[in-house]
């Protein structure tokens, strides 16, 4: 079976580096920034569809947003992060098991390629998918389309886990069971709605899912 697993929410708490980036990308573009809450919901969604609420629709003006967001990032937000508790345990017990691994992310490429080679269980994941560096035209669903066929694998031998809509509504647009993390950054009525099959409130509590598909 083919897990797919999103980054940010799901295998690592990202929330202290991507809101200082935020931030910081704000700051150098004189805007000020939406209170912690509503930038919470923005760890997910690709910055281009969240930065013009701040920025205005100036596609310069959020180009230059993203820039000075991922300036920081490179120096320093790529590595302000923690892996919840139990995750490595669960990677380890899927790669025991035979499962094939991936990463599918909004996160541009070569930033989340970073992040996963420096987890500690990173070698663990095939691939990793993810936009490239300008960030565009790369839905959840379009990566989990590219990696069924990459793997050569049908919808129903493959699982995306992942915490919020955006990840079940691209399992659920390829035919490809979709599995809510509730430790991350979505709730449960998010992921319910959005039709996950099943929900997980613990990586304990996911490896036991997994491990009877």
């Amino acid at each position: 079976m083919l897990c797919l697993f999103d980054l940010d929410g799901t295998l690592i708490d990202s929330e202290r580096g991507i809101l200082a980036c935020m931030r910081h990308a704000f700051a150098r573009m004189d805007a000020e920034a939406p209170p912690t809450e509503t930038l919470r919901g923005w760890i997910g969604p690709p910055l281009r569809q969240t930065f013009p609420s701040v920025v205005g629709d100036d596609p310069a003006r959020v180009e230059q947003a993203v820039r000075h967001y991922r300036e920081r990032f490179d120096a320093l937000g790529w590595a302000e992060h923690e892996i919840y508790a139990g995750v490595p345990e669960l990677i380890d017990a899927l790669a025991g098991a035979g499962r094939r691994l991936a990463i599918v992310t909004t996160k541009v490429r070569p930033q989340a390629e970073k992040i996963v080679a420096h987890l500690p269980f990173g070698a663990a994941f095939a691939r990793v998918y993810g936009p490239d560096a300008d960030g565009r035209h790369c839905t959840k669903a379009t990566m989990i389309a590219q990696a069924l066929a990459d793997f050569g694998v049908r919808a129903d031998d493959a699982t995306m886990v992942g915490d919020r809509h955006f990840d079940i509504e691209g399992a659920r647009a390829n035919g490809v069971r979709g599995i809510g993390a509730l430790w991350g950054f979505g709730n449960r009525d998010e992921l319910e709605a959005a039709g996950a099959d099943a929900l997980a409130d613990a990586p304990a509590a996911l490896r036991a899912l997994l491990a009877g598909a």
